[in-house]
Order: structure tokens, then C-alpha cells, then sequence
């Protein structure tokens, strides 16, 4: 298992183009990898244990009285969670209240916050603040203490359905509802345990999902491969497995109006991102035939003064939405590109009826 979760890493590693350079650091980090494998052996069994004890009832999730859907992944950042949630959002908030609860991951404040207009990228996080400003009509809140912003919001919102970002681990709570997100590429199937792998929850939990979404397919994906795909995850008989690429808008936003990908490729464009993975989005541009620096940083990196002097000497800096939170008020040429969620096939009337089912259903 080991050696095919670092074969699948390698493969996508050497498709994306990299430099010799970076697959020197990249062996060295698989080195590393397998180094750290006893240590990935204990927190496989303090996540067996942990589970055991919730699914022998030694341990119990709360169940609430308002509908909750929860969206999350068994693996580490990048399998789409944002875009879900944002599809989720377009869905419900025409005919009902909407809440979203997220713990605010690196967000500078503690404790639960209710979202309003004084509210910031740091009193959030990024990933709230944007959902926050691109939807005022849902309420957000963030709280790592997923129970006590749940009963919160009951108090203070009383929503039709909360929406929990980034939760499938979180066993304290009893969603209603769970997606588990894969991303295309990156299986939970073929990884393996932190620190080895990806892996923070056991393979065996998938079975608690009522749906699995394989994220960032090639839009172009072919029957026979999401069949082989299915095959490889084996869901249970009451589980579907649906299929979505991301879309990429053909215009970028910023602090002074829009402009097409076109306008940018007379441009010294500088690409910087602070994402778990950015390999699609850098394949997006390539092939829409632009040149661009590119500077990677971590997810949901906070820019230091030198980082932000350093890029407002840029012609142009091109970036992420989430990205764009964060470096909105600092950089004076500065644009981002938007994407969305886009299901394959019948997969978005599939997803609908299900939603469909959960909000007319007793509680």
C-alpha cells in the first residue's frame, strides 16, 4: 500500500512538469515519508481507537434537531471543500435559512464568532471570510468546537440547515447528512496514514458517507474510468459515487475591474497561491497558453511585510479567490480567478434529489 500511495504521488508529480530541482526536494520528502512510517502505524491505532469507541456507542455524537449536512475528506487539504460548499450554498439559500459552520483554520481569534460587517480575514479565516463576503444573504460562523457553535446557531439563527465545513472526522457531532470528498488523481484509497501519507481518518470510515464526490476530474473523463474509479473505492450499497471537475471563469477580478486571461498575456504575470494543491489551476493557465511566475506558498498562508513588498514590486500578480482575501488591501495590481463546481454527467440531478430528500424528511 505503501509503495503505490508513493508511486501515485511520484506519477502525478513528473505529469505536472516540474523542475529537476523540485524532484530532488520531492524525493527527499518521500525519503523523509518513509522513515516516519512507525510513527504512521501509531496514529493509525489512535484513530482505530477512537472510532472503535464512537462506534460501540462507549463515546456518543450528539444529535441535533436542525438538518445538518457535512462536508469533508478522510485525506489532508485539496480535495475541494470550498467549491462544495459554495455549490451547497447556491442550492439551498433561495428557499432556505443557511448557516455555515467552520472551525476558521488559522483564523487569529478564538472561541465562536458570528460573521457581521466588522468582521475579518483574520477573525475568521480565509475560507469563511470569503463564503462571508461572496454570500451576506446565509449567516457564517466559526467555532472549533463544532457542538457548541451548532447550539449556538440554533439560539441565535435558528437556520433550516447547517452546513459543517471540513467535519467528517469530527465524530462529537451526528450530521444528518455527509459528503466525503476524493479528489481525481488522489484517492483515499491509495494513500496511506499521516505522516507517511495523506491520511487523517481511517479508509474503513468512508462507509459513513451518503455520498462520495471524486473532485477535479478532467472534465473530459471517460464512463469506463469513473466506473474504474467506482470499482476501486467499493461503496456500500446505499452509497452513490458522483463525479465533478472544476470551471474556471473566463474573466479576473480585482481592485480595478476585470480583465481577461487574454489581457494579461502581453503582461509579466506573477501566479501566487497559498492553496493545498494549485497543480490544476497552474495546468488551467498553461493551457490557456499564459506565462506566469509562479510562487507557491502553504494553504492558507498569512503574508509577511517582506512578502507583500516583495510582490507589490510585481507588474501583476494573479491569484486565487481564497488567496485574494488575504492580499486584497495590500497589493496595488492584483486579480483573481473564481471557480465553481461543475458535476459530470446526470451527477447534479443525482445530487439534487438527495438533497432534495434530506430537507423533506422529518427531522
Amino acid at each position: 500500500m505503501i509503495k503505490r500511495q508513493n508511486r501515485v504521488e511520484k506519477d502525478n508529480f513528473l505529469a505536472n512538469g516540474n523542475t529537476l530541482n523540485q524532484f530532488s526536494i520531492f524525493v527527499v520528502v518521500m525519503l523523509l515519508r518513509k522513515i516516519l512510517f512507525p510513527f504512521s502505524l501509531l496514529y493509525a491505532l489512535a484513530i482505530r481507537i477512537r472510532n472503535y469507541l464512537y462506534d460501540s456507542g462507549i463515546k456518543k455524537a450528539k444529535v441535533f434537531e436542525t438538518k445538518i449536512v457535512c462536508i469533508g475528506n478522510l485525506s489532508v487539504g485539496g480535495t475541494g471543500k470550498t467549491p462544495m460548499a459554495e455549490y451547497l450554498i447556491k442550492s439551498f439559500k433561495d428557499d432556505f435559512r443557511v448557516a455555515l459552520l467552520s472551525r476558521g483554520y488559522k483564523r487569529k481569534s478564538n472561541g465562536f464568532i458570528l460573521a457581521d460587517a466588522q468582521s475579518t480575514v483574520e477573525s475568521l479565516g480565509d475560507e469563511p471570510f470569503q463564503i462571508h463576503l461572496k454570500f451576506p444573504e446565509i449567516t457564517v460562523a466559526v467555532d472549533a468546537d463544532r457542538r457548541n457553535g451548532i447550539a449556538l446557531l440554533e439560539k441565535l439563527v435558528n437556520p433550516d440547515i447547517i452546513l459543517l465545513d471540513d467535519a467528517f472526522q469530527h465524530r462529537k457531532v451526528k450530521a444528518g447528512f455527509n459528503i466525503l470528498l476524493t479528489a481525481h488523481g488522489k484517492l483515499y484509497c491509495d494513500d496511506w496514514y499521516l505522516p507517511t501519507g495523506n491520511l487523517r481518518d481511517s479508509k474503513r470510515e468512508a462507509n459513513r458517507a451518503d455520498l462520495i464526490v471524486v473532485t477535479k476530474c478532467p472534465s473530459t473523463i471517460s464512463e469506463a474510468e469513473r466506473k474504474s474509479i467506482v470499482d476501486k473505492l467499493k461503496p456500500n450499497v446505499n452509497q452513490q459515487v458522483l463525479f465533478s471537475t472544476l470551471k474556471y471563469n473566463d474573466r479576473l477580478y480585482g481592485i480595478n475591474g476585470s480583465v481577461t486571461l487574454t489581457d494579461l498575456k502581453e503582461k509579466k504575470v506573477t501566479l501566487v497561491t497559498g492553496i493545498a494543491d494549485a497543480t490544476p489551476l497552474v495546468e488551467h493557465l498553461g493551457l490557456e497558453g499564459l506565462s506566469f511566475e509562479h510562487l507557491e506558498y502553504s494553504d492558507h498562508h498569512f503574508f509577511s511585510e517582506k512578502e507583500l513588498k516583495d510582490l507589490n514590486n510585481r507588474e501583476l500578480v494573479l491569484t486565487t479567490e481564497k488567496d485574494y482575501v488575504r492580499l486584497k488591501n495590500a497589493l496595488h495590481s492584483l486579480h483573481y480567478i473564481t471557480i465553481q463546481q461543475e458535476f459530470i454527467g446526470n451527477d447534479a440531478n443525482r445530487l439534487s434529489e438527495a438533497l432534495r430528500g434530506l430537507m423533506t424528511q422529518d427531522s
